[in-house]
């Protein structure tokens, strides 16, 4: 098992949206400031620092994670995910951002990431949910401006369009 030094700066190589990553992290450094701060990865919304809200929210080996929560050496040799990794090369929009944009499913923007990635992994394991269970999913979310209608239109909008596409 690795040793860690507090006060020391230590590598931290993974996969980050598909593609090798490194950086230097101390022992107690969150993988939310590591994204930002060392790789410069914006797209992190950081909101309350406690695990609550929801808008740092990224994928680690597929689970959803808080990146707030989680130290940036415990990624070494993982995959991490973030809302970049579900557009395509050419910046196109994944359908759950299409399905977002299309539903007014966002307002100020701050939430966005964090539910798209939670969304994007619920509806790799639930390809049919009930309103009731997008509900559910969102529960771990605070979103201060859309009331939520159209984040749970958009996310059953793309279950249905994916069902049909199978």
């Amino acid at each position: 098992m690795l040793e860690l030094k507090e006060g020391v700066r230590h590598p931290v190589d993974f996969i980050l949206n598909g593609k090798p990553a490194r950086g230097l992290a101390e022992p107690r450094m969150l993988l939310s400031d590591f994204l930002r701060q060392e790789l410069g990865c914006a797209e992190i919304h950081v909101g309350c620092e406690h695990g609550v809200c929801g808008a740092c929210t990224v994928l680690i080996d597929g689970i959803p994670a808080r990146s707030c929560l989680t130290l940036a050496v415990q990624t070494a040799g993982r995959t991490v995910e973030t809302v970049r990794s579900l557009a395509a090369e050419d910046g196109a929009l994944s359908d759950l951002q299409e399905a977002f944009r299309r539903h007014h499913a966002l307002q100020c923007g701050y939430c966005t990431p964090g539910i798209l990635m939670s969304a994007e992994q619920f509806l790799r394991e639930r390809a049919d949910p009930s309103e009731q269970e997008v509900r559910e999913m969102l529960s771990g979310h605070i979103c201060r401006c859309t009331g939520y209608v159209g984040i749970v239109e958009a996310i059953l909008e793309t279950a249905r369009s994916r069902a049909g596409a199978r």
